[in-house]
Parts: structure tokens; sequence; C-alpha cells
């Protein structure tokens, strides 16, 4: 199998990543799985968030990020765009905005996003790699969350710094430590409050996730401990089999035996609660997408829908057929596996 990314570039071929990403010999499609188990064709149920890719800029490089984002990436969303997200907010009344990228806070649009669905009275999520909440120019974003009761959903792979470390570069625990802090100081993750700060945990290589209660509780206890930080809940995420997590699975010959893995881990019962059946992705450049993961891959909606933000079209989308690969196995192993986590119950 080719190498997906070129040397010291992050980006990944999509059509590459398509050409590997086919049900193999041994292997049912996704689709197949859906109708073996009477659980297909998949569909929408409603779209009740609408989660918008801000940018691939980021000030990290993580080894698992599925949007091959870097400092040295240049897309970002633009006015027009960002306008168009909001308009659509309030005309089809969505009840959630889920800000990503990239590290959504870089984008020149982020504190309009948040400030505008805010007078719209609508939820507001940040996906946030903590480090940002210290960098020059943006040392003023914690603040700023908290007065917009922004909830934030940050990244932290492991409580102990060498597993972090190892995933999102050298010194990143011990700042993302310092951005927990100050969260925990405006009342971020505290008991009874109302600034709900969820930490995302996703594997170091290629394995599922453990249950996510226990986890959860490992690291309430471990980072109380150890550091006296707080938080409301804990995410577990599997690693999808895209961009440089594909791309590392393939270089070091462990492709085959993933994919193996998470059908082997295939759980019908998360099919209801998959996230594409109830969110619309939106790309740095309006496109629309089933899920911020058919996005990286390319995989826009199907042909015959509107297919970009400025021709949004609520009935049109809302129980739309959804466009799924290989990679959606992701989803339905173990316990199940979205932007909010565990699906079922471990």
């Amino acid at each position: 199998m080719p190498t997906l990314l070129k040397q010291g570039h992050p980006f990944a071929d999509t059509l590459v990543q398509l050409q590997i990403l086919q049900p193999s010999e041994n292997q049912p499609s996704f689709d197949a799985m859906l109708a073996k188990t009477d659980h297909g064709p998949l569909r929408a149920s409603g779209i009740e968030v609408l989660q918008v890719d801000v940018g691939k800029l980021c000030n990290q490089t993580c080894r698992h990020c599925h949007v091959d984002a870097g400092p040295d990436r240049r897309e970002i969303m633009d006015r027009e765009i960002a306008d168009a997200c909001l308009r659509v907010l309030d005309e089809a009344g969505i009840p959630t905005l889920d800000i990503t990228g990239g590290a959504p806070e870089m984008n020149p649009h982020f504190r309009r996003l948040v400030s505008e669905a805010g007078r719209l009275g609508r939820r507001i999520i940040d996906r946030c790699n903590l480090t940002i909440l210290l960098a020059p120019g943006y040392d003023d974003l914690p603040e700023f969350l908290a007065e917009h009761r922004v909830d934030i959903v940050a990244s932290l792979p492991c409580y102990l710094a060498e597993n972090t470390d190892a995933q999102r570069g050298d010194g990143v625990f011990d700042k993302s430590i310092e951005a927990l802090r100050r969260l925990n100081d405006l009342g971020y993750g505290r008991s009874g409050g109302e600034l709900d700060l969820a930490l995302v945990y996703n594997p170091l290589g290629p394995s599922l996730p453990p249950p996510q209660a226990e986890l959860e509780a490992a690291y309430r206890r471990e980072l109380k401990a150890r550091y006296d930080i707080e938080f409301n809940r804990l995410y577990t995420i599997t690693n999808m089999p895209i961009s440089r997590f594909l791309d590392d699975l393939v270089s070091n010959g462990h492709y085959d035996d993933y994919m193996q893995t998470l059908l082997d881990a295939w759980n019908p019962e998360t099919v209801p609660g998959l996230m594409c059946r109830t969110t619309l992705s939106v790309s740095w450049d309006g496109r629309l997408f089933d899920c911020d993961f058919n996005q990286m891959l390319d995989l826009g909606v199907q042909p015959g829908l509107p297919r970009d933000i400025r021709k949004f079209d609520f009935a049109a989308l809302k129980e739309r057929s959804i466009v799924t690969g290989q990679h959606c196995f992701g989803c339905t192993a173990g316990a199940g596996s979205g932007c909010q986590g565990a699906i079922s119950g471990d």
C-alpha cells in the first residue's frame, strides 16, 4: 500500500485513502453489514447539530489528527461562509453550533460565530486543544468563552505527560494542565456549575477505547489527585482510519488488523445513535457532509441534495440518505463512537 502523506507536509490524498478503504475479500462493506443486521439503509433523523469546521490552521500537529491540521495550513473559513452558517442556525432553528477545526479559535471569525450564535440562544460547543488558550494573542480566550457560556470539549489523550506528549507533541501536556487550571478558576468543570468542560480520550495506538465510564473515573481520580483539576465528563472516541492515523496504520503494517478489530467489534445497538443521523457537517469552504469524517474523505452528501451551506434546504436534508464507507466501522465498534463519545452503555 502507498504512503499517504508527503514527507514534511500534513496533507493526505483523499483518492489514495478511498482506494485503501475498500472492503477486502474477507470483509463485508459497511452497507452490507447494516443490511445484514436490519439497520439499513442509514438515514438522518433530523438536524440537531450544525458542526462547522472553520479551517485546518492549528498551533499543533497531532499524530492521530484526522483533519491533517497544522501551523502551515491556510484553509480558513471566510466571513461569507460564517455568516451563511449563522443564517442557517437562525432560519432552520438548529439548536446547537459545534465549532471545530484545526484550532477553531484561530479563525478570525470565531468570536463573531460565538457571539452571534449566543445572541440566537443556541448552545455553542468549542472543540479546543487547550494549548491555544495560552498562545500569544489568544490568552484572553478563557474569559471570552466563559462570558458567552460556551461548552468546551477539550482533547487530553491521557492523564500522564509521556502518553499525551507522544501523541500531541513535547510539552503539550504541561500546557494543557495549565489551561485546565485557568478554566477551572473561571468555573469550568466545577460540580454544580454552569460552565461545561468535557475531556476527550483517543487511544494511543490501533486499539479500541476502554469503557468510557471506567476511564472517566480514572481521569477524575488522577487529575484531581495530581493536579487538583476537575471536569464534567469524559468522551472516549475511536481513532478513525483516516489521514494521519491511516498513514500510520499502513506504514506500520497494522491496517488490516485494525480494520478487522473494528469489524469484529461491530455493535448494531450503536446504529440508532450515530452522530451522522442528527448532525450536518460544514467544511471551511461551505460544502456539506454527513459527518466530519466524511468531510475529510471528501465524501459530500448524496448527489441531488444541496451540497453547499449557501443553498441549505432543511426539508431536503433533514431525512437524507447518509453516505457511508469502511471508515464508518469506527463509529459502530464496541460501545460506539462519535463527537459526544461512546454511544451505547459500556
